[in-house]
């Protein structure tokens, strides 16, 4: 082994401990069965840690908790970037809706957790990811607002064909953008989502499916700060999630 760097500056002899990203993510809480238990849990679907592992990433799991600044700001602290995950539908409530026949679901505990983490989050310019859930649910922290069943307004359901199947969309990136940068002007990408950003006061449109649904959007600025509609983790996109780790080391 070679030398490692001691506080004092000096050398033990050993490899140094390379600096690793620790980047959170938010997770669901069900009721979930495995061995011989029924109970309610905190999980998250393999790929998204596997995802953050594949690009020199160490992943943690943030459970819905009590969403005070003060838990939330103790948590964005610790952290070197974070990611806002899919799941349920964003409570409508949030941006001034009455639920569509189709919004269902939606967990209460968990719009407030992620709220209050993106709040803790930008106040240190933390590194930030949003995947599909997670774009809608920081546009609505921004004030802005979803439209509650996409298949409505482009007539077809691509996007969401049911069950645990994700659509196949073809994707197009807006010319100067971070997400251009990292993945090229068209890509194919695979969405499970019924419902889609209307409004996001503050991001900058940055990718759009071939019906005009919103895909992509990011903050102006020198931070990262970036959501998508689609599931990269399902593709194992290192460029997104190479992005936010090298962001979040270079902190």
């Amino acid at each position: 082994m070679g030398p490692v760097l001691r506080p004092n500056g000096e050398t033990s002899g050993e490899d140094p401990v390379v600096r690793r990203a620790v980047i959170g993510l938010s997770t669901y809480r069900e009721q979930a069965r495995w061995g011989v238990w029924d109970t309610s849990a905190d999980l998250l679907p393999t790929v998204y840690a596997a995802s953050v592992e594949a690009v020199g990433g160490v992943p943690v799991l943030l459970p819905p908790a009590a969403a005070t600044e003060d838990s939330a700001a103790a948590a964005v602290a610790r952290l070197d970037g974070l990611i806002i995950s899919g799941g349920a539908d964003v409570e409508p409530g949030r941006y001034g809706a009455q639920p569509h026949a189709s919004t269902v679901r939606w967990r209460e505990d968990r719009d407030a957790w992620e709220t209050a983490l993106l709040g803790a989050a930008e106040a240190i310019a933390l590194p930030t990811l949003g995947v599909c859930r997670g774009m809608q649910v920081m546009a609505v922290r921004a004030g802005g607002s979803l439209d509650q069943h996409t298949p409505d307004l482009v007539g077809h359901e691509t996007h969401n064909p049911g069950g645990d199947l994700f659509g196949e969309v073809e994707v197009r990136t807006q010319p100067g953008s971070q997400i251009r940068s990292l993945l090229g002007d068209r890509l194919s990408v695979r969405c499970h989502h019924h419902q889609s950003v209307r409004d996001h006061p503050g991001f900058v449109a940055s990718a759009w499916a071939e019906d005009g649904t919103l895909e992509a959007m990011e903050l102006p600025g020198d931070r990262f700060c970036v959501a998508v509609q689609w599931h990269p983790e399902m593709t194992h996109d290192a460029g997104l999630f190479g992005a936010l780790v090298a962001a979040g080391a270079g902190r």
